[in-house]
């Protein structure tokens, strides 16, 4: 399995490299020359397989330079029931009105992203002892990379972390999560500005070839196709504990800001998982849900992104957008590059001629959600169900109503534990509410935190790398 960019211009690569690489040296997405197909009997035979082992069988079509029992061990150390809370890692739960969850975020960090960083953390390790090098990740996070990323990565051997989170924009609970950690290797950088300013800085110091290469910098943002590949797993388990046999379809909706999520989908869905539709839920800033409904795709600027209750999706430039519009484009390159000119020209592009195969072809539809939308999801939720759920999580439950068909079956994506957002829920409450979080998490806005404030300057940021590192 070799690994192409979605510009074109980035000869084929395997697994390892492009685990290490982030973006591609033309700018672009790093994906594989092309989908492995899943037939009925696989499918049937891997309903019964443990998380570990149906993770093993889906990871090692797109990993063929790990020997399989590295990638085994990798993948077994990674997935446990002591990590995740229970053998079943990925629980799938049904909501009285129907609506099922997946439960993604039982990990340390109580966010989905651990499903991925955690097996990102050992197999960077592994590759890097095996080839005797050392890296230095420069990632960019609105709310649950970061932490995701710090605890996965947090005493590894040969590793930095330098995280860019953007200042004040996250949940006291988030940012107590990134700044408590005290590790020497874990490096966090709080930018005045929002999330894309961050994600900017990261392309940036992606593109400048020189300091990349002085400074073995690599990156966990889901531009990372490690991150990609680790997430494909849980929409074939979660489709598997929804359903009771392979002739049964499935849709899923998935809160959605960077598109990092809901591409896994689309890769699982182009692999021959029935998936029916893939339904993209986002918050107010709503770029991708406008895409989605009129062809239209234009990236706002930081100071017409919205500050919101559900703040990981608080994104205007899908960064991972570009995977799905290169297999819209029939993988072509130029055209992609062509595309993205545009964008980075600030104007976007409109592709409303490709509706039909957008919506029918490819499954993707859309819905948004609003702040109030999401207070009264989630206190509907605990009126009818008994429990809490976060406002990312919410925004999905929501727009799954809104566009359910009948007799559809709805999984949405759990983002986080409703924990990491206590202000909101005591507003959709009404009252200050105990809300449920691991013993080893208490008093965690108490500890000590540690953390760099710069302006929004990449080269401000290129030089605390280089004093940190000597």
């Amino acid at each position: 399995m070799k690994y192409i960019s979605t510009r074109g211009q980035t000869a084929a690569k395997p697994f390892s490299e492009v685990l290490l690489m982030g973006l591609a040296p033309d700018g672009g997405l790093m994906l594989p020359e092309s989908y492995p197909q899943i037939d009925e009997v696989t499918l049937h035979r891997w309903r019964s397989l443990s998380y570990p082992d149906l993770a093993f069988e889906i990871m090692s079509r797109f990993i063929d330079d790990i020997p399989a029992d590295d990638l085994k061990d990798i993948i077994r150390r990674t997935y446990t029931a002591e990590t995740f809370g229970s053998a079943d890692i990925t629980p799938v739960r049904t909501l009285g009105d129907g609506i099922k969850i997946q439960a993604l975020s039982n990990g340390p960090t109580l966010a989905f992203k651990d499903m991925a960083m955690q097996f990102l953390g050992n197999a960077f390790e592994y590759v890097l002892k095996r080839e005797n090098r050392e890296l230095n990740i420069v990632g960019a996070t609105s709310g649950d990379t970061g932490s995701a990323a710090e605890y996965a990565l947090r005493g590894k051997r040969g590793i930095h972390v330098f995280m860019l989170s953007p200042e004040g924009k996250m949940s006291p609970f988030q940012r107590a999560q990134m700044y408590s950690l005290q590790d020497e290797n874990i490096h966090n950088i709080a930018v005045e500005g929002m999330f894309d300013d961050c994600q900017d800085i990261v392309k940036a110091l992606q593109n400048d070839a020189a300091f990349k290469a002085q400074y073995h910098i690599g990156t966990v943002n889901s531009i990372n196709w490690g991150r990609i590949v680790a997430q494909v797993v849980y929409y074939f388990a979660g489709y598997f504990r929804a359903t009771a046999t392979n002739e049964q379809k499935v849709s899923f909706c998935v809160p959605s800001g960077n598109f990092g999520n809901v591409c896994a989908g689309h890769i699982a869905r182009m692999m021959g998982l029935p998936i029916h539709r893939l339904i993209v839920a986002t918050n107010e800033n709503d770029v991708l849900d406008e895409f989605f409904k009129t062809g239209r795709y234009r990236p706002r600027s930081a100071a017409d992104t919205f500050v919101t209750s559900s703040p990981s999706m608080d994104i205007s430039k899908a960064s991972n957008f570009e995977r799905f519009v290169f297999d819209l484009m029939q993988r072509d390159g130029g055209k992609v590059q062509a595309l993205w000119a545009q964008v980075e020209g600030g104007q976007g592009f409109d592709l409303a001629g490709e509706l039909p195969r957008i919506h029918e072809g490819f499954g993707f539809v859309s819905g948004k959600s609003s702040h109030a939308d999401r207070l009264n999801t989630i206190r509907r939720v605990f009126a009818e169900d008994g429990e809490w759920i976060d406002p990312h999580t919410a925004d999905a439950v929501k727009v799954a109503h809104e566009v359910r068909e009948a007799g559809e079956t709805v999984v949405c994506l759990e983002t986080a534990l409703a924990a990491k957002f206590a202000d909101t829920i005591a507003e959709a409450a009404g009252e200050a509410v105990e809300v449920p979080r691991p013993a080893a998490l208490a008093g965690l806005e108490d500890l000590p935190q540690r953390v760099t404030v710069l302006p929004n300057d990449a080269e401000a940021v290129k030089q605390l790398i280089r004093e940190a590192l000597g």
